[in-house]
């Protein structure tokens, strides 16, 4: 509907500064002589776009101009409200708190009573079951080193079990799933690293100051392999029927192939360290790795060391 087109060109113009007649008709499948009318259409309605010439030219609304909550719809309001509070899971900060109420102030008396008597239809929370005080200490303390640009020292512990001591400038933190991340440069490697906090000791904040560096955008974070500090493997694995919930759960399921017994093979690839090591004991007699065979036998070198120390009994 072209109504719908008028306002998505309006949020567009708003976030992203300036856009040409052809991108924005190439974002909505239209002719860019579609885009001339509709932009005309929005400056006889009163919003003050701005026309510029030549190769880099385009259309950009005017600085002061803001949207009003009329644009929004109940729903898109309500989930912004959900990931508010969703952040405020995370974070024990005033300020948080005070942009929650903000965003209250833009539902009508009608939609705060229906809110509080029917409850959310969606809830974000960022704080796991079960953390510590600790935990949450952690990330208010590398919040105040961030904003402060304040240098962060600790001792990290790698998959293996090694612990450095690290002297890092913190930029950024990141919540992957239920486990939160520090994005930092680090002065022992000259690079930026990312941190599981998990396996973060003896936290300080120092009183050195850093200048911020060029960094990777955190929009940008994924995986990568070499922070598994092991080298990964193409890994089949077998699992029993008697396991096949925890299997579908814990595996994409592009991954899985069921077989006329019921068992499930796996295949993927993952880091021979401490952590798939732990990862396949904890399923006891119900996996076994077929491939490769230096797994495999590591693991058999594992489960007769365990043994080994019930010998005994």
């Amino acid at each position: 509907m072209r109504t719908d087109r008028l306002l998505a060109i309006t949020v567009l113009l708003l976030n992203r500064k300036r856009l040409s007649a052809k991108a924005l008709a190439d974002r909505f499948e239209v002719s860019t002589k579609t885009i001339y009318r509709d932009i005309e259409a929005l400056s006889l309605a009163g919003i003050p776009i701005v026309a510029h010439q030549g190769t880099t030219g385009g259309f950009e609304i005017m600085e002061q101009f803001t949207i009003s909550r009329q644009f929004l719809a109940l729903d898109e309001l309500l989930s912004m409200l959900a990931a508010v509070q969703g952040i405020r899971t995370a974070f024990d900060d005033q300020s948080v708190s005070n942009l929650l109420e903000k965003v209250k102030t833009m539902l009508q008396p009608t939609e705060r009573e229906q809110l509080e008597h029917g409850g959310a239809p969606l809830t974000f929370d960022f704080n796991p079951w079960g953390q510590s005080a600790s935990a949450r200490a952690r990330v208010q303390a590398l919040r105040t080193a961030i904003g402060e640009r304040r240098t962060v020292t600790f001792r990290y512990t790698n998959l293996d079990g090694a612990g450095t001591e690290r002297t890092v400038e913190p930029i950024g933190l990141i919540l992957k799933g239920y486990l939160w991340y520090l994005h930092a440069y680090c002065t022992l490697r000259g690079e930026f690293r990312v941190f599981r906090l998990s396996r973060v000791r003896e936290l300080r904040v120092t009183e050195e100051r850093f200048e911020p560096r060029p960094a990777p955008a955190l929009d940008s974070y994924s995986w990568q392999p070499e922070w598994s500090g092991s080298g990964a493997l193409d890994v089949v694995l077998t699992f029993r029927p008697e396991v096949r919930d925890r299997v579908e759960d814990t595996f994409p399921t592009e991954q899985a192939e069921r077989l006329p017994d019921g068992s499930i093979r796996i295949r993927g690839c993952y880091p021979a360290n401490e952590w798939f090591y732990g990862w396949m004991l904890s399923f006891g007699d119900k996996v076994r790795i077929d491939e490769p065979a230096i797994m495999a036998r590591e693991l058999k070198e594992r489960a007769q060391k365990i043994i080994a120390q019930y010998a005994e009994l």
